[in-house]
């Protein structure tokens, strides 16, 4: 309790008016409009008083949590990443990724695990949220902007790919896209819904809707897009235990292990180099604060995987010096115009999202 009474060790001026009303502030106050101050003499309020009333406004005017909630919330994202990594390998299987029946497993897996997601957030999350949005509004869920939030963010990365694009092409690809035949024949694959649907549903839902939320209570947007795709790497990471325990050099467990990071979505055979999928994921984490849309950061999640990874080899093969060039300078221009127009293209007013993190951008 902080008596902000009189304790000044100053003398009074002349005609200062005492008071006998003092304000108590209880340990368990955590709105400044419940502060009220007598007229007690501004030398008279002691240091320590005044952190306590600045360090509450402080809390509500960022809007931010800074309390037992925000270890909670860190250890929902940590527990989300373990059981999200366990369940695609808790099936004893003799066959390959690839394999029709272990996929259909992992689809299994991670449907369970969409379940089991939202729950986290909702006993993760502090309270006074849901005083400003719905948890379907947390988790992207919501009409208004949605038509934005698949277009706006998909053309946005095709401009980010620009080079890729043109480079498919320059290798005729682009008439392959044109044949009925060729679509036909993708969505009766298993893999083709496993790239290009589920895997990204799937780890935008859990990674993203599920974990950023939790996170943007407790720090700032810009931070909080970078954190969130560590989890899944972090999560992954406690192999090394279990191969130190079975006799294996701690050296050589730690090796393999950040090998497997850097190619840890080959669990859905998408194989994205470590640095690629920690930036995509900070993307990805970025799109869906700043459009508040589920859609947003799964359609650019599908399109790379369709895309995959930037092959520079494909240009370097190229014998003409000029078309050589000319392709290398696309994978510039496409990186700069991304760059630029990354700000407008994703402010949240074009989206409706008036989450309670869309204002806390640097």
């Amino acid at each position: 309790m902080i008596d902000v009474r009189g304790r000044g060790r100053g003398k009074k001026e002349k005609g200062s008016v005492k008071t006998s009303e003092r304000m108590l502030i209880f340990g368990n106050v955590t709105e400044p409009s419940a502060l009220r101050f007598s007229t007690i003499p501004s030398e008279e309020i002691v240091f320590e008083d005044v952190w306590a009333v600045g360090f509450m406004e402080v809390m509500d005017t960022t809007g931010r949590n800074t309390d037992l909630s925000c270890i909670t919330a860190i250890l929902s994202c940590f527990v989300l990443s373990v059981m999200y990594v366990a369940s695609l390998y808790v099936w004893n299987s003799p066959y390959s990724r690839e394999h029709p029946t272990v996929i259909k497993k992992r689809f299994f897996s991670v449907f369970i695990m969409s379940l089991i997601s939202p729950a986290l957030l909702y006993f993760g999350i502090n309270e006074k949220v849901f005083q400003k949005a719905t948890i379907w509004e947390l988790l992207g869920l919501r009409w208004p902007g949605l038509i934005q939030a698949i277009l706006i963010p998909l053309l946005l990365t095709m401009i980010l790919f620009l080079g890729p694009i043109c480079v498919q092409g320059f290798n005729g690809l682009w008439r392959l896209y044109t044949e009925p035949m060729y679509w036909l024949g993708s969505v009766r694959t298993i893999i083709w819904w496993r790239n290009l649907v589920v895997a990204p549903l799937a780890e935008e839902w859990t990674f993203r809707a599920c974990m950023l939320p939790l996170l943007l209570q407790c720090f700032t947007p810009t931070t909080a897009i970078f954190i969130c795709p560590l989890f899944f790497g972090v999560a992954h990471f406690h192999l090394v235990v279990d191969r130190v325990r079975a006799g294996m050099n701690l050296k050589h467990a730690l090796f393999i292990s950040f090998y497997e990071y850097i190619n840890l979505f080959d669990t859905f055979g998408i194989g994205f180099q470590f640095v690629f999928t920690t930036l995509f994921g900070a993307y990805a984490a970025f799109l869906f604060a700043k459009t508040g849309h589920l859609a947003a950061p799964f359609t650019a999640h599908s399109f790379c995987n369709h895309m995959g990874c930037p092959d520079f080899s494909e240009v370097v093969a190229v014998k003409d010096p000029l078309k050589r060039a000319g392709l290398f300078s696309l994978f510039v221009i496409g990186l700069v115009a991304w760059c630029f127009l990354l700000t407008p293209m994703t402010n949240p007013r074009l989206f409706y999202n008036n989450l309670f993190w869309h204002k806390n951008f640097i």
